[in-house]
């Protein structure tokens, strides 16, 4: 045992004498990020210059994939679907997130239960709670429509109607996710001094005018953070689609994602899907970085 101990102690000193071992002990990271990160994307990259069906060997086709991907409607369509999604999902969950976030805040009866009751979404399997939402948005069959009958109104095609079919997934989503939003405002919120108030106060400000000139300009990078977290969930809409409706009715809730995952899986296009895959990525982040911009902008 003592062997042993001494042994260790030798090696340590001759890694720290050749100034090694740093590199010794972030070498499971660097080996962890080099097979998982950037080898996949490496290898996508070298993908999007093939054709491949995972059967048959890679064929070079130089770049075929990029001059199919820039006249692919139906992609730019599944680019437009979920433009659609954000344009209603970001707003909606700034807004319900700030607003329960400020609520919390404040000390009122069972605030732990309500707490656990807005985050408990979020720990609940994504394909369960979609599933759950498939049978309250049931156009024949779903508790929503059984209670608009019942009230003296219409069925509606939350699921089925090509004009709202997209909102209304953008509605369940944000419901899914508001909770994490909600702790993220009410961490924010609790680090604003509450000596502002009371000064604010004694100058005659009104709750709305507080709100507007002392939170939100102390809470302005949760407001950021969550915007980006918001925008990169959004980006990847997948699962609620994919369940819900299967991009349809008349692939008006096609998202990107999904239409990527079908060329690859369904369509076995994995050079197509690595390209369309690969043009994403750079979407996502030049859509992330124009919003940092603009919000420290603002700030």
């Amino acid at each position: 045992m003592l062997l042993a101990i001494e042994n260790t102690s030798k090696k340590a000193a001759f890694f720290q004498k050749k100034k090694l071992l740093p590199y010794l002990l972030v070498s499971p990271y660097l080996v962890f990020v080099g097979v998982f990160v950037l080898f996949p994307v490496f290898f996508c990259f070298f993908l999007t210059f093939h054709k491949w069906n995972i059967i048959a060997p890679m064929k070079f086709i130089g770049t075929a994939n990029y001059s199919r991907l820039f006249h692919d409607r139906l992609f730019w369509k599944a680019i437009g679907n979920t433009l659609k999604f954000l344009l209603l999902h970001i707003p909606l969950q700034l807004i319900v997130s700030l607003f329960l976030a400020y609520l919390l805040n404040h000390a009122i009866k069972a605030i732990s239960f309500f707490r656990a009751s807005f985050f408990m979404p979020v720990i609940v399997s994504g394909v369960v709670v979609t599933i759950l939402w498939q049978q309250l948005l049931g156009f024949d069959s779903g508790l929503i429509n059984r209670m608009l009958v019942g009230l003296g109104g219409h069925k509606s095609g939350w699921l089925v109607d090509p004009d709202i079919a997209i909102y209304s997934i953008a509605v369940m989503a944000t419901w899914k996710n508001v909770g994490l939003y909600v702790i993220l405002f009410l961490v924010g919120l609790q680090t604003v001094p509450p000596q502002y108030y009371e000064a604010a106060k004694m100058e005659g400000a009104s709750k709305w005018q507080q709100f507007y000139h002392i939170t939100l300009p102390m809470i302005n990078p949760t407001v950021f953070m969550v915007v980006i977290l918001s925008t990169i969930g959004g980006f990847s809409l997948f699962i609620e689609p994919y369940i819900m409706t299967g991009g349809g009715p008349l692939n008006t809730t096609l998202s990107a994602v999904l239409y990527i995952y079908k060329q690859a899986f369904q369509y076995y296009n994995m050079g197509y899907s690595a390209t369309l895959g690969f043009f994403y990525a750079i979407m996502i982040m030049t859509v992330v970085v124009l919003q940092k911009k603009f919000i420290e902008k603002e700030v």
